[in-house]
C-alpha cells in the first residue's frame, strides 16, 4: 500500500520504471466516506474520550495517522514513513494510538545498517536521550527481539568507552549494570557490556580486550548508552557503509 495522490505516485513509478500492478495506492484525499467514518469512530474510540470526532478527523487528514490507522485497524501489517517527516511526527501517532506492547514501559529506536551481505542493528538512535541502567536493559533486550524478526543474530553489545573495566566513571557504570539487569531479564540471549565498538565488533580486537566475552567480536546488535552517541554512530554508520 502507498498512501498518496494516485496520478502523482503512478506518474512518479513509471519515470522510475517501476511496476505497480501489485501495489494498492490510497488517497487519504478520496478515501470512501464509509470507510472513513469507520476509522474515525475507532480512532475517538482507541483515545478514551481525548478526542472529539470533529479533531479525529483533522488527525485522519496526516498521512502518518491515517496510516497509523490503517494499520491499527488490521487493514495493514506494518508502516514505513520517516523519509520526509521528522521522528517525532513519525511515533507520536504510534505511541498514541498502538502504543508499547504489554510489558513495555517505553518505545526506542532501531536502525538496521547493511554491510555487504551482512545486516547489523543499531539502538537505540532516535528517541531515548539519556536512558537509566533499567531503561537500557530493557532497550538492549528488546533490541535483540527486534533483530530476529530481520533474521540478525541477536548476539547484543552493550556499548561505552570502556571494555571491561578499562575505564572508570558513572557513564561506565551506567552501562555495566544496564548489562546485568538484561542479562538477568533475557538469559536466553547473547548479551555483554560494557565494550568499546571494536571489541565487540573486530575478533583480533576481542581477543585482546575481552577474551572471554562470547559477544566480543561477534555482535550484531549494538546498543549505545544514550541518544548523543547513537544517533552520530549511526549517522557515520550511513555515510560510511557503501
Amino acid at each position: 500500500i502507498i498512501l498518496g495522490n494516485k496520478e502523482v505516485i503512478l506518474s512518479s513509478a513509471q519515470d522510475l520504471g517501476f511496476l505497480m500492478d501489485k501495489v494498492e495506492i490510497i488517497d487519504p484525499e478520496t478515501y470512501p466516506e464509509d470507510k472513513k467514518e469507520a476509522m474515525v469512530d475507532a480512532l475517538v474510540e482507541r483515545r478514551k474520550g481525548k478526542l472529539a470526532k470533529e479533531d479525529a478527523y483533522e488527525w485522519i487528514k496526516n498521512v502518518n495517522y491515517f496510516g497509523t490507522m490503517l494499520t491499527y485497524m488490521g487493514d495493514a501489517d506494518a508502516m514505513v514513513s520517516g523519509a520526509i517527516h521528522s521522528t517525532g511526527d513519525t511515533v507520536r501517532p504510534a505511541l498514541q494510538i498502538i502504543k508499547t506492547k504489554p510489558g513495555v514501559s517505553r518505545t526506542s529506536g532501531a536502525f538496521i545498517i547493511f554491510k555487504r551481505h551482512e545486516s547489523y542493528l543499531f539502538s537505540d538512535c532516535a528517541i531515548n536521550i539519556n536512558p537509566s541502567s533499567q531503561e537500557l536493559a530493557e532497550i538492549a533486550v528488546e533490541s535483540a527481539k527486534t533483530a530476529e524478526l530481520f533474521d540478525i543474530d541477536p548476539i547484543v553489545s552493550l556499548l561505552s568507552f570502556s571494555t571491561k573495566g578499562s575505564a572508570k566513571s558513572e557513564e561506565v557504570d551506567k552501562v555495566v549494570e544496564a548489562t546485568r539487569i538484561a542479562q538477568e531479564l533475557a538469559p536466553e540471549y547473547q548479551i555483554d557490556g560494557e565494550l568499546q565498538f571494536d571489541a565487540s565488533f573486530v575478533p583480533t580486537v576481542a581477543q585482546l580486550k575481552a577474551p572471554e566475552s562470547s559477544v566480543a567480536g561477534n555482535a550484531r546488535v549494538f546498543i549505545f548508552p544514550d541518544l548523543q552517541s547513537g544517533n552520530i554512530g549511526y549517522k557515520i554508520a550511513q555515510r560510511l557503509v557503501k
